[in-house]
């Protein structure tokens, strides 16, 4: 047994049960619906179906970053406990959270000068950023140290793929990512942007295609152009998906017919509060290792 935890933030979007088995601690992000406060605690206050429900019937969402005081509690329940911390952090691209993260640490270190705290900045998001901490927690049980682990961490997390696309742009537009002009036009001509996650941690468009069959598609010829070993890639895929999960089967359906050896099934998670109030319905992202993107 290590005498570290590995900690993330719940924006990794895995299952609050997945979470307790791999033994990784987390720290929930903030959600708002029409100006109510709700904790993002992977799906267990509100139901994914409920919160997507929300989103339907036209309610406002909104988030908040975990702030340095939350950081500095999280740590401190997790030191006191007489272990080392290796902390997998929320994008810094997308998030304050990484920057919150390494304040927080400065600010407890010396009253903990016996014990080790990392703060590792994944770029990643969603089931992504879950698949790496799955990852990481696989390392730890085959004997890596903390020290070899965050390593690890730094030297291969821009090798984690993102691949997303969505059938509803409306919430890309409120955020931004998208102009009102190309909502509208996207919207009539059944445009799905295809989009990444960049070595810089942010959400990137990549394709404007044309119907959803075409995404679906494109996005699998990307993980065949990208995976380790191409179609013999032999890890394992996690994806998420925001109250789609008959879109979300359809890009899996064509994952396993591209590549036998993956290790088990793919894992298909939702889109959480945080990263759903962002995203809306309508979205389906595939993750998996690949080359340096």
């Amino acid at each position: 047994m290590s005498d570290y935890i590995i900690s993330c933030c719940s924006t990794c979007d895995l299952s609050a049960e997945h979470i307790e088995r791999i033994g990784v601690k987390y720290l929930p992000f903030h959600f708002y619906l029409d100006g109510v406060e709700h904790v993002d605690d992977l799906g267990q206050s509100m139901s994914y179906s409920d919160f997507y429900k929300a989103l339907s019937s036209g309610a406002s969402p909104s988030t908040s970053q975990v702030s340095v005081g939350e950081y500095v509690e999280f740590f401190t329940s997790l030191l006191s406990g007489g272990n080392d911390v290796l902390h997998i952090a929320f994008s810094s691209g997308l998030s304050g959270s990484y920057n919150s993260a390494c304040t927080a640490a400065e600010q407890i270190r010396a009253k903990f000068p016996e014990r080790k705290l990392y703060v590792v900045d994944s770029l990643a998001a969603s089931s992504g950023y879950g698949l790496m901490v799955d990852k990481l927690a696989e390392l730890r049980d085959e004997g890596y140290s903390i020290e070899q682990l965050r390593d690890w961490a730094e030297e291969n997390k821009l090798r984690m793929h993102h691949w997303f696309f969505s059938t509803d742009l409306t919430f890309f537009v409120k955020g931004g990512r998208v102009t009102k002009i190309e909502g509208v036009i996207g919207g009539m001509l059944s445009i799905c942007p295809l989009l990444h996650v960049s070595d810089e941690g942010k959400l990137v468009p990549v394709f404007k295609l044309r119907g959803k069959k075409r995404a679906i598609e494109k996005s699998v010829e990307m993980m065949v152009e990208h995976a380790l070993d191409g179609v013999d890639y032999s890890d394992k895929v996690f994806m998420s998906n925001a109250a789609c999960p008959e879109d979300a089967e359809a890009v899996a359906s064509l994952v396993r017919a591209k590549f036998p050896h993956i290790k088990g099934d793919i894992l298909i998670n939702s889109i959480g509060t945080t990263i759903g109030s962002h995203t809306g319905p309508g979205t389906v992202a595939l993750f998996f290792w690949g080359d340096k993107r």
